[in-house]
């Protein structure tokens, strides 16, 4: 069974687990702050996708960091950030057991689960 990822009031969460509905796919929501994430699970996602997909530079949360924060990122310090503010993650991520699928675009779910 896939599992998607995010947080439960984000649109395009909602978007995404709308389609899946609809389209009958067996998925299991994980909301990340209500459920939590670890170094160990974003370690694994970012070891199957490059961890500059998964964090959300484009978030009123990574506008809020501090300019110390957000240089000189490394794999470790962007995992360190992603785990105490989960809104740093590009959402949803869908875990198909395969792959990762980062973000919501009904095309490439189509593509990727149809």
């Amino acid at each position: 069974m896939h599992t998607l990822y995010g947080i439960k009031n984000c649109d395009t969460v909602k978007k995404a687990r709308q389609w899946l509905d609809q389209n009958n796919i067996a998925y299991r929501f994980h909301d990340f702050r209500s459920d939590g994430l670890s170094h160990a699970q974003l370690n694994d996602f970012a070891a199957r996708v490059d961890w500059n997909r998964l964090l959300n530079r484009s978030s009123t949360s990574w506008r809020q960091l501090s300019l110390e924060h957000q240089s000189e990122l490394t794999w470790e310090k962007a995992i360190a950030l992603m785990v105490t503010n989960p809104t740093l993650i590009k959402r949803p991520v869908l875990d198909t057991g395969d792959k990762l699928i980062i973000g919501f675009k009904v095309d490439h779910y189509q593509i990727e689960l149809l």
